[in-house]
């Protein structure tokens, strides 16, 4: 409460002469939290919380300006009080792509983010962000046996299991740091995707591209949490797109939209494989990379932080593990290990 009466102080300092309610917009698995402002007239701020002694917002406005250069729509930075952890937002909205997602409108949402995320990679600049590097790679695949093999599933790997598990873990991180690099959101998907009626950007279209029919104006998603952003492979912000923990698509059409992706991908001049099977490839195998991590993530969430509702996603989450294993050689030995540590029929909710 004491927190939230220093934001409301904080937010009467920037707006003196003006009344506004204050009510709670949104939290995530951090210590952020987002809090909306409506003013008389209905026009509406958001406010970040972000405690300075756990967040530090210097990454988040950093990127912002990098985003925001790239003609993509994301929070526009009005005030800002680091010493404090405040931040003063545009804001973009109620909807997230996981609620207004239907088989009648995936085709252009998606098609909406993946001309976003291009734009983002072609902005791409090699020392402006972190590296994806394979010290980070690792610390991520290492959530995967300290939080859901051993805390989760309560298993202690033998010797054998072990080094099964290292093997593959060296094959997925030569993959990753083989990739071509951009600039990488780090948890693009439904969540962090906002349906935007409309915006403030004009941007041009890309190669290839044209509009959508509303004048020049094109459709843009608003884009959140992307805080964490680096500089690493090309497809990773793609796996986290179509292989989302939160929502499942058929294969078919996950395939087209890639498709779509990589041809514009291409006419853009973006670094993508120029066989398709090859960036596919990648693209799975940065897939597992990334469910291996979420799986320890949403196990930690769980069991260190008590946000049980993360688990009811863990079997999603696996199925795309699993099917990816399933389909390259290399990756067999991580899939008889998925077997030995949990029997596909004790699976609830697989589906392979």
């Amino acid at each position: 409460m004491q927190r939230q009466q220093q934001l409301a102080a904080w937010l009467h300092s920037q707006f003196p002469n003006e009344n506004f309610m204050l009510a709670p917009a949104s939290a995530d698995a951090s210590f952020r939290r987002y809090f909306r402002a409506t003013f008389a007239g209905g026009r509406t701020r958001v406010v970040m919380d972000a405690p300075p002694q756990h967040e530090d917002c210097r990454p988040f406005l950093h990127i912002a300006q990098l985003f925001e250069a790239a003609r993509t729509h994301v929070p526009h930075v009005y005030a800002q009080d680091l010493q404090q952890g405040f931040l003063l937002l545009s804001d973009l909205g109620n909807t997230t792509y996981l609620q207004a997602l239907n088989a009648g409108n995936a085709p252009q949402l998606y098609g909406a983010a993946t001309d976003a995320l291009l734009r983002i990679q072609l902005a791409s600049r090699e020392n402006e962000l972190p590296h994806y590097d394979e010290a980070l790679l690792r610390r991520e695949l290492n959530l995967f046996p300290e939080w859901y093999v051993a805390k989760h599933l309560g298993v202690v790997l033998s010797e054998k299991q072990q080094a099964k598990l290292e093997e593959v873990f060296v094959r997925i991180i030569a993959n990753n740091l083989a990739q071509p690099r951009v600039y990488v959101h780090r948890d693009y998907h439904s969540r962090n995707l906002m349906v935007t009626e409309h915006s403030h950007l004009n941007p041009p279209p890309l190669a290839g591209e044209k509009a959508n029919g509303r004048g020049n104006c094109l459709i843009l998603p608003g884009i959140l949490d992307f805080q964490d952003a680096v500089y690493g492979p090309i497809t990773y912000d793609l796996a986290s797109l179509f292989k989302d923990a939160y929502i499942r698509w058929e294969e078919e059409a996950i395939m087209d939209w890639l498709i779509r992706y990589w041809e514009k991908a291409r006419m853009a001049g973006l670094p993508v494989h120029t066989d398709f099977g090859e960036f596919y490839r990648d693209y799975e195998w940065m897939g597992v990379q990334r469910h291996l991590k979420v799986l320890g993530i949403f196990a930690r969430l769980s069991h260190r932080d008590g946000k049980d509702g993360y688990l009811k996603d863990l079997p999603l989450v696996m199925d795309y593990l699993r099917r990816a294993c399933a389909r390259y050689i290399d990756l067999k030995p991580l899939l008889n290990l998925l077997d030995e540590l949990e029997p596909r029929e004790a699976q609830t909710g697989y589906t392979f």
